[in-house]
């Protein structure tokens, strides 16, 4: 799955630029003009990562940064900071806010490129060749293998994708719409109970592959909510 990039700015000409260069290196890009239409569409958009300027209208870079880290479903998302201020407090400013980079204008399309590709491969294991553990479950997104204590689990392609995306955050909840909207596809319509479904031959599949051995990691139910990859209490 190609990973999502939400790209903020104002300025038409720069939106064209960034999004040209980013789906040219294989991203699937999402664009707004200004910050309060980005903090609107976040959660239906739910991107791997944001590219947005400092200075716009209505709500700034610095706003929209500030806002999605006091939320809990955003706060690690990997947010890159364009600005022509160059100054050594602005970038501070930049970085402290929460933003995870920080590049001054003008810059080399080629090189935002690459600070996406590296900032993702730190934030989505499975977008690279790394193998992913949580505790004795074991995902090398390279073969799309899954394993548990040494023993090859077989997942349906929906399975694996939902493992995946749960391994690179443990403990972190998922509504039923994100995963959804990650797995599926953004604009694809299927119902809620699809992702219930899906859950409960994971939850078989990881079961199977020890059923009598100890409960290292489980699928926990958020009533309401959604679902987690969580370690098990001992």
């Amino acid at each position: 799955m190609s990973a999502k990039v939400l790209i903020v700015d104002d300025e038409p000409a720069q939106l064209e630029l960034l999004r040209y260069n980013l789906e040219k290196a294989g991203f699937l890009v999402f664009q707004c003009q200004n910050g309060a239409e980005a903090l609107e569409q976040f959660t239906t958009l739910a991107p791997d990562l944001l590219v947005i300027d400092w200075m716009m209208p209505e709500a700034s870079g610095i706003d929209v940064c500030r806002a999605l880290r006091a939320r809990a479903d955003t706060k690690t998302i990997p947010i890159i900071m364009l600005s022509a201020r160059g100054e050594e407090s602005d970038r501070t400013l930049g970085l402290d806010i929460g933003a995870d980079d920080y590049i001054t204008k003008p810059f080399s399309p080629r090189e935002l490129v690459s600070r996406v590709k590296a900032l993702l491969r730190r934030s989505r294991p499975t977008l690279s060749d790394e193998i992913l553990t949580v505790e004795d479950l074991a995902l090398n997104p390279l073969t799309m293998q899954v394993s548990r204590g040494g023993e090859n689990i077989h997942l349906g392609p929906k399975e694996y994708h939902l493992l995946a995306l749960m391994m690179e955050s443990p403990e972190r909840v998922f509504s039923r719409e994100q995963l959804l909207d990650r797995v599926w596809g953004h604009g694809i319509y299927v119902e809620d109970r699809t992702v219930d479904v899906h859950m409960s031959r994971l939850r078989r599949a990881l079961k199977a592959a020890d059923p009598q051995g100890p409960k290292t990691v489980v699928i926990r139910t958020v009533r309401g909510t959604g679902y987690a990859l969580s370690r098990a209490e001992k």
